[in-house]
């Protein structure tokens, strides 16, 4: 009897809520990996909310519609959401789902079953309707054309259009609750605690010092170091949470296109070993904290030594003040050096003395007398990227009459500081063969209307030789939603190089290929798309109420994609003189 009893009570507390409902708050993660809400969308009339997996066949047929359906509800005070339910969906693939949909409204995903529990979906596309007051009045399906099988040939009846038309007309809706196709839903279960506790030493310290340590160094521009096991103790509960979300390490390319030499992910394996230490790995069976004994460190401080070598030239920038706190305006800031020859360089690196305040750093060059804004890129330095290395053969060209310029972006991080940022360049010890090049595919006159959740921009440029990719930079502001790369062959064939579907602004991320790996023949034309959300959803835009336009300033917008490139033919036979990247002159003899 008592366990019938709780048997029932079970089911009832997993039942569905009944139409006319009141919902309970929840949040969600949004694509930005913030944790949001319905408060969020400001007041409106309804909430659609649209529940989703990244492979369900019906799913990828049904959200095109629905993004058209919130084009004509928008106006009307809807606000739509969907949300992803699957047991292990990637956030940045939901965010490609999206971008490939043309959904010009939020995408989340449920990663602590927050939502799952207050509407409790059953199928993938399910979609609940809840009014102003977060009344549940609609549970069902989109349309009655959505079948497993393909579309219906019957007339179709538009269920949810016409049950927001009751709701947003104020009255009962008239078919509450209609049947409903999808991808069914595994059942909603708690985590299992770990089956293993993994050795730290042996199988947890390696995963960090490959995938974190570079940033999480004692040092580094990390916030904090995992460098050390007590390092990695104090933040098992944090390392665990962004494990589990994909947010670390950093990566938002989507895997769908393109393979790249630095892409950064974790194996499955690899994630499967940091959770279960994360989750109880980091403390006793009595629950008490475990103190590691500090080991010799595996990993070097990447701030302690330049990476590309010894540099052959260093050029130094002023102490750069910057607060404690509030916003810090990008500085431009001119190197003291003019290069009075033609000077080669095939590595780079900027190197901040205060990584902690460093956003992002940009060099390019520009004609002594001209405007440091217009200066004309090499490379850059984020948190976690590479210092630029060409390899043998292939060489930047900084011409003569030129002086090197910084585009710089500190954050404040509670404490006034001051920043001297170093640049190092390393001349060629081989022959060059071939000038790095790039091409800036770039739009300086759009100009995105006011509360636009989705406005596109694009540009292209089209190759005028025969030519070896190297890599990609994407380059956007506040208000940059994703940026995707589509290359169109003279052969008539069209490829995706890549899809950043959740742009972020604090990761200034390039996506290198394998060497050799990329071939644009003479004639390719790449074309780069980019939406910009002005809404007031998107947390950082500043103002949304304001028409933007192309602007130096963060709280202007930049719609920028940097291709690189070698000709593929080139062989400029250039000795280089190692004391200065000049050319070494051949004998007429």
């Amino acid at each position: 009897m008592i366990q019938a009893l709780a048997l029932a009570l079970f089911a009832l507390a997993d039942a569905p809520p009944r139409i006319g409902a009141k919902i309970a708050p929840f949040s969600f993660v949004d694509t930005r990996w913030l944790s949001r809400s319905l408060d969020d969308f400001g007041e409106k009339k309804a909430f659609v909310v649209v529940f989703t997996t990244v492979d369900c066949p019906l799913a990828k047929r049904v959200l095109p519609r629905v993004a058209e359906l919130e084009k004509s509800w928008r106006e009307r005070g809807v606000a739509f959401l969907v949300v992803d339910v699957g047991d292990d969906d990637d956030l940045v693939e939901v965010a490609a789902n999206a971008v490939e949909a043309g959904l010009e409204f939020p995408c989340a995903r449920d990663f602590d079953g927050a939502v799952r529990r207050a509407l409790q979906p059953t199928r993938s596309p399910e979609v609940c309707v809840l009014d102003a007051a977060r009344v549940l009045r609609y549970r069902g399906r989109v349309s009655s054309e959505e079948r497993l099988g393909g579309a219906t040939a019957a007339p179709v009846v538009h269920d949810l259009a016409a049950a927001l038309e009751d709701i947003v007309s104020g009255r009962s809706v008239s078919r509450p609750e209609t049947p409903l196709e999808g991808c069914k839903l595994n059942p909603l279960t708690e985590l299992e605690p770990a089956r293993f506790v993994p050795d730290y030493t042996e199988l947890v310290q390696p995963i960090l010092a490959q995938h974190c340590v570079s940033c999480h160094a004692i040092g580094g521009s990390a916030p904090f170091e995992l460098e050390t096991p007590a390092g990695a103790q104090r933040h098992a509960a944090m390392i665990g949470e962004v494990v589990l979300q994909r947010r670390m390490p950093p990566w938002f390319a989507s895997e769908r296109y393109g393979h790249f030499a630095n892409e950064r992910r974790l194996t499955d394996a690899e994630r499967r070993v940091v959770l279960a230490w994360a989750e109880n790995g980091s403390a006793d069976s009595a629950g008490r904290e475990k103190q590691p004994e500090n080991k010799p460190k595996t990993t070097s401080n990447p701030v302690a030594a330049w990476r590309i070598g010894t540099p052959d030239l260093v050029l130094e920038s002023e102490a750069i003040r910057v607060r404690a706190s509030g916003t810090v305006p990008y500085r431009y800031v001119v190197l003291p050096h003019l290069f009075t020859r033609d000077t080669w360089v095939e590595r780079v690196e900027i190197r901040p003395s205060d990584p902690r305040v460093l956003h992002h750093a940009n060099l390019g060059f520009y004609t002594l007398g001209g405007d440091v804004k217009a200066a004309n890129f090499i490379t850059g330095q984020v948190p976690g990227g590479d210092p630029m290395d060409l390899g043998v053969g292939t060489a930047a060209l900084i011409p003569a009459g030129s002086v090197l310029g910084l585009q710089v972006h500190h954050v404040p991080y509670g404490v006034a500081t001051e920043d001297v940022i170093q640049v190092g360049l390393r001349f060629p010890r081989d022959v060059v063969r071939k000038r790095m090049r790039h091409h800036e595919i770039a739009d300086m006159r759009f100009a995105i209307p006011p509360f636009a959740p989705a406005h596109p921009v694009r540009a292209t440029r089209t190759f005028a030789e025969d030519s070896v990719g190297i890599g990609m930079f994407v380059h956007m502001h506040l208000r940059g939603r994703d940026m995707r790369y589509d290359a169109r062959f003279p052969d008539g064939h069209n490829e995706t190089l890549l899809l950043v579907p959740n742009y972020d602004f604090n990761w200034q991320t390039a996506y290198r290929w394998r060497k050799d790996a990329m071939l644009f023949p003479k004639g390719t034309t790449v074309e780069c798309l980019a939406h910009f959300d002005n809404s007031a959803f998107n947390p950082w835009n500043p103002e949304p109420e304001k028409r933007v336009t192309f602007g130096q300033e963060t709280t202007d917008e930049m719609m920028y994609g940097f291709l690189f490139y070698v000709h593929q033919n080139e062989d400029l036979e250039l000795a280089i003189d190692p004391s200065n990247g000049g050319v070494i002159e051949r004998s007429s003899k």
